[in-house]
């Protein structure tokens, strides 16, 4: 593959220009409904015009397209089982009682002044405990995004709590696939890799923290009205029982016996099925809605929905409702389309070279430190809005300037700091990428509404550049007499 021409830059640019410009359209028409389809669209046709160019001007034949998105698909398949499981635990921590038992008791021990500063830290602790983003996301932070619209908090501002410490703890657990994933990639080990990442990473959440608590600040205690008629509404509804919690807390249990994640979700949601049956069989013959089943055969029916389909619980409050309403696995076959056509255009800039090309532009600028680390965060960003998958931009940007770190003379720790600074932290910045879709669906909060307010996700690739320019901690080999183009301080 290697040995065909490199599409000149401006023309490898075209098929992100087209995207671009496609999306901007489909966002303009759609609106909020933009990821239900418009979005697939644009990616598919940007991908069409790559794959046009290439098999035209450079005569790529269409075999290599293929084979490509094969590997990239095959790679992410698992993930794709992930996903599917996410709606299943969604719909049954919901329905079984266990996100209203937590938001029920949350209301009333969470402060609203301190709710923001608060849900960044506990989402932080999980994630780190448990190495990932996505089951902090899914479990807990579901639960917080409903207390913090009983305590009368913006959604945005509540998601982007929950993003920023569910991506610092990914980030900073060496129990995470990306923390692993960028080390490795660079052979960095892991403990060295986490350690050198405390100097961006640490005064990154702390900016963020202090964000959260200023603006927690300006909330008071006149939601006690909204609270009241959160948990009165929930107690009226579900079974408020202190057993529910036990799903949570064995599910706690066997992410710190460091099973795989795909087995602990599917485990948690079948234990939260069982609480269903045994705390909430109204809900679920209610979600049945079958008057001539038997009642083990509707109990079995609204079971089978709440794993699978979209459930409508009624409250009695509407916004309530909302809350505790769920769409199961269907509910993220949107998340599961959009990642496939986002994962075909990003086989397609790679089989044809227009990444390499557009990159190796980038890395002609690489003139001093700064440029050198500001180059692989620019990077690293362009792959996830063009590859859109965060594993695929990790190692990728590696894989780009792991020679360049090398020959100017840079640590290679250097390089995996800066790629997770920047490759894993703004994945769910963006709307069509794997990350920003999932979290997105299973929050009920567009990317681009949470995004303004993901703070450390957003403070994290900027933190990186800063360091670098003021060079604290970065060492650098010394170079030749005889070399020349020197990256300078």
């Amino acid at each position: 593959m290697t040995n065909r021409e490199l599409p000149h830059p401006l023309i490898a640019i075209i098929p992100v220009v087209v995207l671009i410009g496609l999306l901007a359209i489909v966002i303009t028409l759609f609106g909020a409904d933009a990821l239900s389809g418009g979005s697939q669209i644009a990616l598919l046709m940007a991908m069409a015009v790559c794959v046009t160019i290439s098999m035209v001007r450079y005569r790529v034949p269409w075999k290599v397209f293929e084979d490509q998105m094969t590997r990239t698909i095959g790679d992410v398949s698992v993930t794709l089982l992930i996903l599917l499981t996410v709606g299943m635990l969604a719909g049954s921590w919901m329905v079984s009682g266990v996100v209203p038992t937590l938001i029920y008791y949350g209301v009333q021990i969470l402060s609203p002044r301190f709710f923001l500063v608060s849900a960044c830290v506990i989402c932080a602790l999980v994630s780190l405990l448990s190495g990932s983003s996505w089951t902090t996301v899914a479990t807990i932070g579901v639960a917080l995004l409903g207390i913090g619209q009983a305590l009368g908090i913006s959604e945005a501002w509540t998601a982007g709590a929950i993003i920023s410490g569910a991506y610092f703890g990914d980030k900073m657990s060496p129990l995470s696939d990306t923390t692993i994933l960028a080390s490795s990639s660079v052979r960095v080990d892991i403990f060295e890799h986490i350690r050198y990442m405390v100097l961006t990473t640490t005064p990154s959440i702390l900016i963020t923290l202090a964000i959260f608590l200023i603006a927690g600040l300006g909330h008071g205690s006149e939601e006690s009205l909204h609270i009241e008629q959160y948990t009165t509404g929930l107690a009226n509804t579900f079974n408020i029982s202190l057993w529910t919690l036990l799903v949570p807390l064995v599910t706690g249990v066997l992410i710190a016996r460091k099973v795989p994640s795909l087995i602990v979700l599917f485990a948690s949601s079948v234990m939260a099925g069982v609480m269903a049956l045994i705390f909430q069989p109204h809900i679920l013959t209610q979600i049945a809605a079958d008057a001539t089943l038997s009642t083990p055969m509707a109990l079995f029916k609204g079971l089978a929905i709440t794993f699978y389909g979209a459930t409508a619980v009624q409250t009695g409050y509407e916004a309530l409702n909302d809350l505790v309403s769920t769409g199961g696995m269907a509910g993220m076959l949107n998340t599961i389309w959009l990642i496939l056509c986002a994962m075909c255009l990003g086989s397609v800039m790679v089989a044809s070279r227009m990444i390499e090309s557009i990159t190796g532009v980038i890395i002609r600028f690489v003139r001093t430190r700064f440029t050198l680390v500001t180059s692989t965060v620019g990077t690293g960003l362009f792959l996830n809005l063009t590859t859109g998958d965060q594993f695929i931009s990790i190692v990728l940007t590696a894989d780009i300037f792991r020679n360049v770190y090398d020959r100017e003379g840079y640590e290679a720790r250097l390089l995996s700091r800066t790629t997770e600074d920047a490759a894993t932290v703004t994945s769910v910045l963006v709307p069509w990428n794997t990350c920003g879709m999932t979290q997105a669906t299973v929050l009920g909060v567009p990317t681009l509404t949470y995004l303004p307010y993901c703070f450390f996700n957003l403070i994290s690739p900027l933190m990186s550049m800063l360091v670098a320019a003021i060079g604290w901690r970065i060492h650098r080999r010394p170079q030749s007499p005889d070399t020349d183009n020197q990256p300078t301080h």
